[in-house]
Order: structure tokens, then sequence, then C-alpha cells
């Protein structure tokens, strides 16, 4: 028994390369251009799980692409981190979804996250009747900061974040973490992420950040929770991939966008 997880994009919320450079193509940073694995669409995951019920993490701006991209048709549920567009700005692209599996999608998250989402899309959220969907359908299940959850049939835990000004929520099945947009892990998540093996987790950069984790401050994490494998994702131009996969130590790897992972159930 096992979860397939895709990273359908690991860039931050400009992606790389970000709009602009002097020929107007792109500003790359330090990532090298001519390496496949340095361009990065926005923030997101796929989780294939055993019983078929596979879920989506976020809907970023990027998402159309990125189903189009890894060959996805067909999910019943949403998992959001938190409301920042570049985690939702893609939601009426689900009306695809919507068309193919003939029924609305759950949305799960804090309420507060879900609460925004609505505000920016109250229409998606209104009842649907039939299965037409000339618009997307999504219907929102509100649940609890730092605690267990059921969605798609399996139990996940969901613990709050420090995300500068803000919070978003990590996400645990199993020996797998994910957790995106993070600076700070109090008390709680490091409970929450206690004995993980395999943990996606933000790097925006190099240099420190008020709202993203970087390079030391993960080095740190590692330390405390010692996973087996650790994934930098949500990276910006400043983590050219040949250069991180030359000089980081053991056990820890940057994300390219389609890469997969299997992990333990």
């Amino acid at each position: 028994m096992s979860m397939k997880v895709t990273i359908l994009g690991c860039g931050g919320s400009a992606g790389v390369p970000m709009v602009g450079g002097q020929d107007g193509y792109g500003a790359w940073g330090r990532c090298d251009p001519t390496e496949p694995k340095n361009k990065r669409s926005r923030a997101s995951i796929f989780l294939e799980m055993e019983n078929g019920e596979n879920i989506l993490v976020d809907t970023g701006p990027d998402i159309r692409a990125q189903l189009l991209s890894n060959g996805i048709t067909a999910f019943k549920s949403i998992f959001y981190t938190h409301a920042h567009a570049d985690h939702i700005a893609g939601l009426d692209e689900v009306r695809a979804v919507n068309r193919i599996i003939k029924a609305p999608i759950a949305a799960y998250g804090r309420a507060v996250v879900l609460e925004e989402v609505k505000t920016r899309f109250d229409y998606i959220f209104q009842p649907m009747t039939g299965t037409n969907f000339f618009r997307a359908a999504v219907e929102a299940v509100s649940i609890a900061p730092n605690q267990d959850f059921e969605m798609a049939g399996y139990n996940f835990t969901a613990f709050q974040q420090g995300h500068g000004r803000g919070q978003s929520t990590g996400l645990r099945y199993g020996s797998f973490a994910y957790s995106t947009d993070v600076v700070e892990l109090d008390a709680h998540a490091l409970a929450a992420l206690a004995g993980i093996e395999t943990w996606v987790v933000d790097c925006f950069q190099h240099e420190p950040h008020c709202a993203h984790a970087w390079l030391e401050r993960v080095l740190e994490w590692k330390q405390l929770l010692n996973p087996r494998r650790i994934i930098l994702t949500h990276m910006g131009p400043d983590m050219d991939w040949q250069t991180l996969c030359n000089t980081l130590p053991a056990g820890v790897e940057p994300a390219w966008d389609g890469m997969t992972i299997t992990v333990p159930e």
C-alpha cells in the first residue's frame, strides 16, 4: 500500500522565470535557463490514494497546465493551505474536472481560509443542480486547526504554520508531510511533524526571508525532526537546481515540476 505524490509546481508566487528579463522572456535570477528543472510553476501537489479518491492541494494560477502536463483528469477533493492568490487563483479551472466526475468537488481548509476563497469565488460555492457545470462547483468542508480530520476516506493531520503576517496549514498523512509557505513552526507544528520520513517543505531562497523558510532554517529543522528525505519546494530564482544538487547535504534535494514520490501508507 502506498501513496503517490506529484509535485505539480515548486515555484514561488511569481514562478521561475519571473515576468521580465532583458529580452522580455523571463528573469531567471541565479537559475540556469538551459536547465528544464529550473522552470517552476506555482506551488501545488497531487496525492493519488490507494482507493482512487485523489486529492489536489491548492489551485494556483497554473493549475490547468499542471493537470494537462501530468495527465490528471479527476479528483473529488481539494485541500487549501491558505488563501494567497498563488494558491487559489486557478479555482475556475476545476470546472473541467466537475464535468468529468459529474459532481461538485469538496474543498477542505480552515474556516477563515475557505471564507476568503468564497469571497473571491462566491459563484463557485453556490448550490449546483444537474451535471451541465456551466461553472465550477465546489462545496466547502471546514476543518479545525491542529487536529486530525478525514478526507477522501483517509485520516490526515492539519497543523498551523507561521507565514509572515499570516498563517498557512501544513498537511500530514502517515510518514509524509507537506509544508508550503512556512517560516515558523511552533510546538504544535513540530509535534505534528515528529517521526516524518518524507517532508516537502518551503525553501524560497538562501538568504533569510520574512514569510518563507530559507536554506539555513530548513537545515535547522532537519536537525530537529531528522526526516529521511527533505524535498525543497516554493523555490525562487535564487535557487538553481543543479547547484542545489551539488551542494545540499545528504537527504536534502530540490523538487522540480512533475517530480513524483511514492511513500508508504
